[in-house]
């Protein structure tokens, strides 16, 4: 592979990008195609279709062999509150090959007793995002604690970041006034339009558990309804 390919696959990789390079096979010719140019290349529906499951082949149709070499960023789970939901979802979400982070300031909750094997920061929001290299578009954030102090500063760092989930634990009415305090931070009724609140799907959750897996297949829906309509 041309070094200045690879360089510039690693410097997509490094910044959480999705790309790939198509190899022609006889010739030996390849190029980079980024995700966001992907649209207006040649093979855009090949392309696409290697974008939402990630793998890289040789593409089989009627013109010359081709080799897709396909880099997808890993998708996040950045769960706010380390509460009794982010215990249940925490292992739902490793089976579907999700990076799961826990981040809540309460030490007395954030404990690797209660969160074994899992990445867990017990700082604010404000200080461990950065941390994790940033937000961006393969990341999914869930805000669980139902305290506003920890919550806003995370749902705005993921509106900014633009998220594909964003996802907030409480009422509509506690949404209301969520609603309210992110209007006066600046935020637009698009953005805050966003924010899935009540949190998961509607599937008459009652325990921490059944609303775990009704956060996971939230989030499992936005991820691929948000790539098929890149694609």
């Amino acid at each position: 592979m041309d070094l200045s390919l690879l360089a510039a696959l690693n410097a997509e990789r490094a910044a959480r990008r999705a790309a790939v390079i198509v190899t022609d096979l006889a010739t030996g010719s390849a190029r980079l195609v980024r995700e966001a140019e992907a649209a207006s290349d040649p093979l855009a529906d090949a392309i696409a279709e290697r974008f939402l499951t990630g793998k890289s082949g040789i593409l089989e149709g009627d013109g010359p062999a081709t080799f897709l070499t396909v880099q997808v960023p890993a998708v996040r789970l950045i769960a706010i509150g380390a509460v009794h939901i982010s215990q249940a979802l925490a292992p739902l979400a490793r089976l579907v090959d999700l990076d799961v982070t826990i981040v809540d300031p309460r030490t007395a909750f954030a404990t690797p007793e209660r969160f074994p094997d899992v990445p867990l920061l017990a700082e604010w929001p404000d200080e461990a995002l950065p941390k994790l290299g940033g937000l961006d578009r393969y990341t999914a954030v869930a805000c669980l604690t139902h305290d506003p102090k920890i919550d806003d500063p995370a749902l705005a760092a993921a509106l900014r970041a633009e998220c594909f989930y964003v996802g907030a634990l409480g009422s509509r009415r506690t949404h209301a006034k969520r609603v309210e305090r992110l209007e006066a931070a600046g935020f637009g009724a698009d953005e805050i339009g966003r924010i899935r609140a009540p949190i998961g799907l509607d599937i008459g959750a009652v325990s921490p558990a059944e609303i775990a897996v009704s956060v996971l297949a939230e989030i499992v829906s936005a991820l691929r309804r948000n790539r098929r309509r890149e694609a």
